[in-house]
């Protein structure tokens, strides 16, 4: 048996910063929406758990995230199920497009399906749970808002279309680091998610620029200037809401027409044009 999963990016619409926590970690309200941008992965029964990424094999108790899921489903069911798993990466790292997460829910559910454990979503997303906050959004997808540390997801319906360009920029930046750089400067943006969803569904540009942000925008283009500077450039180019996504560093403008978005793309290097979904 072999199956063939696509783990797709994602796009936050907004991330607001509510509070820290005792524990170091911080509460989060954010709206997020899946894109057509993906890794590929496919999966095959075998005797042990092997990986290659784009053809390269990775060690076993590495920190890749699509090990660490299959390892997780092992453990929670008490077996030493294999598989040969290849992943195809297309998803930029250190971005903030949760490709790492998306990869990790789409073993999850993959596996499920290969080695026949019929665990319900239920169950998934509390194992997904243990292996990153944005994982149970990537196993739910959709347009949603998610809150606390990511495992209060209220689905929003079917988001709408948007030609968007990404831009990754610079080399990525890592999330410990950002969160570090925004305890030192603070910032909670008081976001009315509720509103900015409004708009998103009712396709109101210029709402949504007004209502959208980023509160870790301001600490990643601290340690990363190059980060605004793109935001400024998609916006001189007809981008009409722009916004980095989750702690970068990548950013996304959002353009009304596919055809303005291609156009951007052509003029910024390393641009990816895609859609919401």
């Amino acid at each position: 048996m072999r199956i063939t999963a696509r783990a797709q990016a994602k796009i936050n619409w907004s991330l607001d910063v509510c509070a820290g926590r005792d524990d170091g970690y911080h509460e989060l309200d954010m709206l997020m929406q899946r894109v057509d941008l993906s890794d590929v992965l496919t999966f095959e029964r075998a005797r042990f758990l092997t990986l290659t990424v784009n053809g390269r094999a990775l060690p076993v108790g590495g920190r890749n995230l699509v090990m660490q899921a299959a390892q997780a489903l092992n453990a929670h069911m008490g077996k030493r199920f294999g598989a040969r798993i290849a992943l195809a990466k297309h998803i930029p790292i250190r971005a903030g497009l949760g490709g790492g997460s998306a990869d990790c829910a789409a073993t999850l559910i993959a596996l499920n399906r290969l080695w026949e454990l019929r665990l319900p979503v239920d169950e998934l997303l509390k194992i997904g749970r243990t292996l990153g906050a944005d994982v149970p959004y990537c196993i739910a997808g959709g347009f949603a808002r998610v809150r606390g540390m990511g495992e209060k997801i209220s689905a929003l319906g079917n988001g709408e279309r948007y030609p968007l360009a990404i831009v990754h920029v610079g080399r990525g930046l890592s999330t410990a680091q950002v969160f570090c750089e925004y305890d030192r400067m603070g910032g909670t943006l008081g976001l009315d998610n509720e509103a900015l969803a409004r708009a998103i569904l009712a396709r109101d540009l210029e709402k949504i620029d007004a209502l959208s942000g980023n509160a870790l925008e301001a600490p990643s283009i601290a340690l990363m200037p190059e980060i605004g500077a793109v935001m400024a450039r998609l916006r001189a180019l007809g981008a009409r809401a722009v916004r980095m996504s989750g702690s970068g560093s990548a950013v996304f403008g959002v353009f009304r027409t596919a055809a303005e978005a291609l156009s951007a793309v052509d003029r910024v290097p390393g641009a990816l044009f895609t859609w919401t979904c």
